[in-house]
């Protein structure tokens, strides 16, 4: 009987702490920045950018103080565990060729301020706070934005994107294609048996309060209206290059491009002085039109008042 008792207490001891120990497990690096814009000698200036639950964003804006006309605007979204600085090789070749660029943190990571987990879905719920702030902005044209987000942020532009019609381009650098077969990968190079895997998704599908089915990149795809690039790393240790061509496969239309990009890894950001043509001529492309002002006040809509995509 003692042995039961004991057996019985250590199993229920096990499911009360599972949860703990899973947050801890999936719990976002905290890297801060260290250094600024300025190294790379572009004017800038330091923000915070509200977003849910009473939360801050910090943020980078790299643009001239009082440009001589509206500028199309980019906004960059780094992936997990990263921050604004890590995104930096981005912004120079963007604002030579005359776009503003919003750096943000999402919730947890760099500067911005600490907010429970952090999710896919939270990771858009901080981008469309930045892109809201920087549709206001004076000196920024809110008819030619455009989103950029490298691995989860990527994952998170597609899904913003699937839900806003006033985008100009959207540009998904390293996106995984599905959460489920993202963790399939990580528990089979742990060993880790499928069965503890399934239960694992269930409780992280719970605790972010959506079904991977519903945020994969994958399926967004399906609904985002504006012209997008799919940008992917033909040497990507983390995240297979098959997984971008799952996602084009899934395409609205042909406004769509893929772009593979030989001897580049997940965090291979650098490449970007490599390939800034490319990406800099599908943005010439795409927000050189003019879209319709978006909606402000009580005719807009947040985030999360939206119904999640219908499944396909």
């Amino acid at each position: 009987m003692t042995a039961f008792i004991l057996t019985a207490g250590l199993l229920a001891a096990g499911v009360a702490l599972t949860p703990a120990l899973l947050h801890r497990v999936y719990r976002a690096p905290r890297i801060r920045e260290q250094g600024t814009p300025a190294a790379l000698a572009l004017p800038y200036r330091s923000l915070r950018i509200p977003t849910v639950n009473g939360k801050t964003l910090f943020a980078w804006l790299v643009s001239p103080a009082e440009p001589a006309e509206p500028l199309p605007a980019v906004i960059v979204l780094h992936g997990w565990g990263g921050n604004a600085e890590q995104m930096l090789p981005f912004a120079a070749p963007l604002h030579r060729e005359g776009y503003a660029v919003l750096l943000i943190d999402a919730r947890n990571h760099g500067r911005s301020d600490t907010d429970g987990f952090s999710s896919l879905p939270r990771f858009a719920e901080d981008l469309e706070h930045g892109l809201d702030w920087l549709a206001r902005q004076p000196g920024i044209d809110p008819r030619r934005l455009a989103l950029l987000g490298h691995s989860v942020g990527a994952g998170a532009v597609l899904l913003l994107a699937s839900r806003r019609r006033d985008l100009a381009a959207v540009i998904s650098i390293a996106a995984f294609a599905h959460p489920e077969q993202l963790m399939r990968r990580q528990f089979r190079g742990n060993r880790i048996p499928w069965t503890l895997g399934w239960l694992v998704m269930r409780w992280v599908e719970r605790t972010i309060q959506a079904r991977f089915d519903d945020i994969a990149p994958c399926r967004s795809i399906r609904h985002v209206t504006c012209p997008v690039l799919l940008v992917h790393g033909e040497t990507d240790s983390r995240v297979p290059p098959e997984d971008a061509e799952c996602i084009y496969a899934n395409r609205r239309d042909a406004s769509t491009e893929l772009l593979i990009l030989p001897d580049t890894d997940h965090d291979s950001i650098d490449a970007i002085e490599t390939h800034a043509d490319a990406l800099l001529a599908f943005l010439g492309k795409t927000c050189r039109g003019v879209l319709p002002v978006p909606p402000q006040g009580k005719d807009a809509t947040r985030f999360s008042d939206r119904p999640l995509p219908r499944r396909v």
